[in-house]
């Protein structure tokens, strides 16, 4: 798909079929999370790929907003191991830029998504064992929508590029 026709169809898929991700198209998308840039090419990103029944039960029991899907991708930042500058750390943005790039591949390749915040960290990292010094910042959900899976009607709105951009 050309990258226009991407950025423009991309939207949040929440009523998943349940099917799984193949394996060759999962790891076109992980490859786009790995090839993304990090602050001074730290990486200290780890992504967690959940796809078991234990796994995606272990997802439920942190969030109600797993929508179904057959595939979930943990997203876990490590403060420590990520670029600093005083008392701040890249690790979350880092890890959110390595989300959107396998989100962006995901709609490339035919695979609905949606990068979800509203889960409980605390259960997500017991239920799937992330060791400390790792923080979960988002789970990806990727699948393919069911047929009576509504479009989002705020996926049009968007701001005027006036209001969204200055020059100066």
């Amino acid at each position: 798909m050309e990258f226009e026709k991407v950025i423009r169809e991309r939207s949040s898929v929440r009523k998943y079929s349940g099917a799984a991700v193949d394996a060759e198209t999962l790891e076109s998308i992980l490859e786009a999370g790995r090839l993304a840039p990090t602050a001074k090419n730290l990486q200290p990103v780890k992504i967690y790929v959940v796809r078991s029944d234990e796994g995606l039960a272990a997802i439920d029991r942190a969030t109600k907003c797993r929508y179904g899907a057959g595939t979930v991708l943990a997203v876990c930042g490590s403060e420590e191991a990520a670029y600093h500058k005083g008392s701040y750390s890249t690790y979350e943005m880092d890890s959110t830029i390595v989300a959107v790039h396998m989100m962006l591949e995901a709609t490339n390749v035919g695979v609905d998504n949606i990068f979800v915040e509203a889960f409980d960290a605390d259960v997500l990292r017991s239920e799937l064992q992330i060791p400390a010094e790792l923080t979960p910042v988002g789970l990806l959900m990727l699948g393919y929508r069911t047929e009576d899976c509504p479009v989002n009607p705020n996926h049009t709105v968007r701001k005027s590029l006036s209001e969204l951009a200055e020059y100066l």
